[in-house]
């Protein structure tokens, strides 16, 4: 094997799969990537069984044949090669040994047979449709931040895919929730998706796939089983195993008799939540929100720091209710609020808030409150 590229054009790919590769790996071959040249094209594959990325693109290949090196080395040494290089990459020499030569500079990796790569295969994904890169970025952004990272919870590790109603109207909603905090936004339902099961999209391939989609302006294709799901554009295909297990019913903690209509501009809400919420003490994070009619004062207070007090002029004329909140849970939210006004409904300082964007009904969040 051997072939010729240019730095930048290296780099990027390598950015993309290496994210995949497990730094602690039993298994050797996991640790590395699999280098394919052939016909005037490279493609790289990354995997760790549950989730692989496979991207293709143009160099200049005078010799075809593959191997696999360490993709974590690999990925430093193209790194730290002077912008504007040309890289050229040969294999299959001494002692199978990969080859790396830019300007002076000669490096070699230790190379295991590209035969021993594993190769995870799609099965029968029967549900396919297409979504905009940038509307899949969309859902992806304003939902992440509320998955759960506790690996007990495993089926809240991830975002939840599945088509649904609103008003009547067929959705694709994805939703994300760590029992303190929900996300939900939907888009209007694209063609194909009506069958799709409702299938738990793992934190690992949300944050693979965003990555790779972060300057795409092609369409995304989606293609999904029980079991597996496949993201496809341009020359790059991620696949994921699915979260084997069940997501919540999370319809019955979303609070629809909430009274109470707090109207605020988002962003002096979200600067006096961040001011006071750097007296909070570390651990708990909290604030407490007073409302009387037509003023909103925010507290906190730390044993070790002192006390914290911003008032604001809001739209609220429901009476007085205090409530708290972890400041870091209500700033993920209101910072997800792409209009000037948000809206907090409420019921009072013990029951979910419900938070929306005035002007887009498509996203909606709910905060449990905390004691203060």
């Amino acid at each position: 094997m051997q072939f010729t590229i240019e730095r930048s054009i290296l780099l990027r790919s390598l950015t993309h799969v290496q994210g995949v590769v497990e730094r602690r790996t039993t298994i050797p071959i996991l640790s590395n990537v699999l280098l394919q040249a052939t016909g005037g094209k490279l493609g790289l594959t990354a995997t760790d069984m549950d989730l692989a990325i496979i991207e293709g693109t143009q160099a200049d290949v005078t010799q075809d044949g593959s191997t696999t090196v360490p993709a974590h080395t690999l990925y430093d040494i193209v790194r730290k090669l002077p912008e504007g290089s040309q890289v050229e990459i040969r294999a299959g020499g001494e002692q199978g040994q990969l080859e790396i030569r830019s300007g002076r500079s000669k490096l070699s990796l230790t190379t295991l047979p590209s035969e021993d790569f594993p190769v995870m295969t799609d099965g029968d994904l029967p549900h396919r449709f297409t979504i905009s890169a940038e509307m899949l970025r969309r859902l992806i952004d304003r939902t992440r931040f509320a998955m759960s990272t506790e690996e007990t919870r495993y089926y809240l590790n991830g975002l939840y895919f599945h088509a649904a109603e609103t008003d009547g109207a067929p959705v694709l909603r994805i939703v994300a929730t760590d029992g303190h905090r929900l996300a939900r936004v939907e888009v209007p339902l694209p063609e194909g998706a009506a069958g799709m099961p409702g299938v738990i999209v793992p934190r690992k391939a949300v944050a693979e796939i965003r990555k790779l989609i972060d300057e795409v302006e092609d369409d995304v294709e989606i293609a999904l089983s029980e079991t597996k799901i496949r993201f496809a554009f341009g020359d790059a295909v991620l696949t994921s195993k699915l979260i084997d297990g069940t997501f919540p019913d999370y319809d019955r903690v979303i609070p629809f008799g909430n009274d109470k209509t707090l109207e605020v501009k988002r962003n002096e809400f979200v600067k006096a939540v961040d001011l006071v919420s750097t007296i909070s003490t570390e651990k708990s994070r909290a604030i407490k929100l007073s409302l009387e009619n037509g003023n909103l004062v925010l507290t906190a207070t730390s044993p070790e720091a002192g006390s914290a007090r911003e008032e604001l002029d809001v739209d609220y004329n429901d009476g007085s209710l205090e409530i708290g909140f972890n400041s870091k849970y209500l700033l993920d939210i209101t910072q997800q609020i792409e209009g000037e006004d948000a809206k907090f409904m409420l019921s009072d300082g013990a029951s979910p808030t419900l938070v929306q964007d005035m002007g887009d009904t498509s996203a909606l969040y709910v905060l449990m409150p905390m004691r203060v």
